[in-house]
């Protein structure tokens, strides 16, 4: 009979009693063979987003630091929605004004994290995971490192994603995180994909400072 055993939060995958793989080297060897499979299919995207960007001389792709596992740092990549000359701060905290038109399309279709694939395959990521913050969000950091959040791969995708729960509310949000980390199984593993490419959940929201301070004067 397989179960799933919590030791010193590392899981082990137990088949007749005896030890087979370790949870985080079967998620790993699941990460390798989908995010490769995923830029294979996803690469006549890349070519179309490219030259359109080439057409308007931008990048199409956005480059920023972010926290991993262990805290060390390593460099996310995404599909640019925002404009260039944006300030990178946290996405809760950007002005929706800084959004291109196909950058809104990017984002509600989530095809803007089609690049993380590439830190997926690298190792930095994971598919399933914690969404990785900014250096600079302290308060969110602080509650992950004393859950223990930072034991894992930051992931695309997650539990808190999947229930709407984003960064602005960074004590939530560590503690789904670690209650995804501590009952994870490579059956919730591959549901919190297929949920998510089924459309649920969502990333960061844009707060829309301009709709408040309209709601304000009504």
């Amino acid at each position: 009979m397989a179960y799933w055993l919590n030791l010193r939060r590392i899981k082990f995958f137990k088949l007749n009693g005896a030890s087979f793989f370790e949870l985080n080297n079967m998620v790993r060897i699941f990460d390798i063979l989908l995010s490769s499979i995923g830029l294979i299919a996803s690469s006549p995207l890349y070519i179309i987003l490219i030259l359109g960007s080439i057409m308007n001389s931008n990048s199409p792709f956005f480059r920023q630091t972010r926290v991993g596992q262990g805290k060390k740092p390593f460099t996310l990549v995404k599909f640019r929605t925002m404009r260039p000359n944006t300030v990178q701060i946290a996405t809760h905290l950007a002005n929706a004004s800084a959004v291109t038109t196909l950058g809104k399309i990017l984002r509600k279709t989530k095809i803007d994290e089609l690049p993380q694939l590439w830190n997926v395959l690298k190792g930095e990521m994971s598919l399933v995971g914690p969404r990785p913050c900014l250096k600079n969000q302290t308060k969110l950091i602080r509650a992950r490192q004393k859950l223990g959040v930072f034991s894992v791969r930051p992931g695309i995708t997650g539990l808190a994603q999947i229930r709407g729960i984003d960064m602005s509310e960074p004590d939530l949000l560590a503690q789904m995180e670690a209650e995804m980390i501590h009952n994870m199984s490579i059956k919730k593993y591959f549901k919190y994909i297929f949920l998510t490419t089924m459309g649920y959940g969502r990333g960061d929201r844009i707060v829309v400072k301009e709709k408040k301070l309209n709601q304000k004067k009504l």
